[in-house]
């Protein structure tokens, strides 16, 4: 399973709101700025000093406030001087110099921008966010703040623009429980258990244990599966766990992962489930040279 698929799975993420998604400090957006390649990203720290602009997105208005950047050459030149500078050679400055950028502004919102003109004042802090445009070494070569409404929000607040390698992912933790055997047997046999009786489980001399995260992911010395209960039995762990989810995703990359359980030692707790309901506990033990589940 690919990254995006695994975090679309987890309870934290699959529900998220696009502003939750915005908010998060995963959020990095692919972007092209002209022919290169870029992210953008969402930062806490605001520039002391920026460029107010009135602009259209759509028909939408918004301020869009520049900051001095090294991707703005022109404007950066005359930064100190600039309200010295009459509005309409400014704003031709500013056409001139962030061409490129309007474009990446237009393809991430997928709206058209139009500069109106100077904005008399930035835009409320609490409804905007302030981007860094990153080259691939991650350095900023453009910082900026926008408005958000609604429409900027839906568009930008999408699962696909997480990064799943940001530790605010990879430490998240989420309920897990190892699963050791599945098997079917016939109903009666089932109603008839009892205290002291023992199921065999030839599976643990021959198949490695899974991993059921969530009760949506299966982790297996395979990779990483979508799961889903198809009423079998099955002998799980008596104790639930937690894993973190950059071990699930490294299992899915085939990558060493704590998240692949291990062969289980004797005496360790069990149930056994079906339909997500115990129908028994007990532990794992040996009957002869074959595991068992002693109820």
């Amino acid at each position: 399973m690919k990254p995006l698929e695994i975090l679309s799975c987890l309870p934290g993420w699959s529900g998220a709101s696009p502003e939750a998604l915005l908010a998060s400090p995963a959020w990095t957006m692919p972007c092209r700025l002209g022919e290169e390649s870029c992210t953008m990203r969402i930062d806490a720290v605001r520039p002391a000093e920026t460029l107010a602009l009135s602009i259209m997105l759509e028909n939408e208005n918004h301020v869009l406030c520049l900051a001095d950047s090294p991707g703005f050459p022109e404007l950066h030149e005359i930064w100190e001087t600039r309200g010295e500078v009459p509005e309409p050679i400014l704003l031709a400055i500013v056409e001139k110099d962030c061409g490129r950028f309007f474009q990446l502004l237009e393809n991430a919102t997928r709206m058209q921008l139009k500069v109106v003109g100077l904005a008399d004042s930035p835009a409320d802090a609490e409804k905007t966010a302030f981007a860094r445009i990153c080259n691939p070494d991650g350095e900023t070569v453009i910082s900026f703040t926008l408005d958000l409404t609604p429409s900027v929000i839906s568009v930008l607040g999408h699962l696909r623009n997480l990064d799943a390698a940001h530790p605010s992912i990879r430490e998240e933790s989420i309920p897990a429980v190892v699963e050791y055997a599945t098997f079917t047997i016939p109903a009666a046999d089932l109603a008839s258990l009892a205290q002291g009786d023992a199921l065999l489980l030839p599976e643990i001399d021959t198949l490695r244990p899974r991993l059921v995260v969530a009760g949506r992911l299966v982790v297996s010395e395979n990779g990483v599966a979508p799961w889903n209960d198809d009423g079998m039995l099955r002998v799980c762990a008596a104790e639930e766990s937690v894993v973190a989810a950059g071990d699930v995703l490294d299992a899915a990359n085939g990558q060493p992962s704590k998240a692949t359980p291990t062969t289980p030692p004797d005496n360790t707790p069990l149930r056994l489930v079906r339909s997500g309901q115990t129908i028994a506990t007990g532990r794992l033990g040996r009957l002869g040279s074959q595991f068992a589940f002693l109820i």
